[in-house]
């Protein structure tokens, strides 16, 4: 399980390190061109019902921290339909109770 640390102070969300990946590549390129979005996820089993939404905007800190040293395998159809809602006025949503979906 890795982690999303998000602001300062940092606030530490955890995801499974096959999602925190693909997360982090539609994010960085996203962030690089400038562009802000939003990142809304379903909390996980073990933390109550809920969600949470946060706002990423390029001047705030943002540090993808992952448990595996090896690089997650990346799902080519994930990361369209991740960059693909990054665009919509709903941003990023994610189950961080759901496995990543593959090929």
């Amino acid at each position: 399980m890795g982690q999303l640390i998000y602001g300062s102070p940092g606030r530490a969300i955890e995801i499974d390190d096959d999602a925190l990946a693909h997360l982090k590549l539609v994010a960085t390129t996203k962030l690089r061109r400038g562009e802000s979005f939003t990142f809304s996820w379903v909390n996980p089993a073990g933390e109550g019902p809920g969600r949470s939404t946060i706002w990423l905007h390029p001047a705030i800190p943002l540090t993808f921290e992952f448990d595996d040293a090896q690089p997650a395998e990346l799902s080519t159809r994930w990361l369209e339909e991740l960059a693909q809602s990054s665009h919509s006025t709903g941003g990023i949503r994610m189950d961080l109770s759901q496995p990543v979906p593959r090929e």
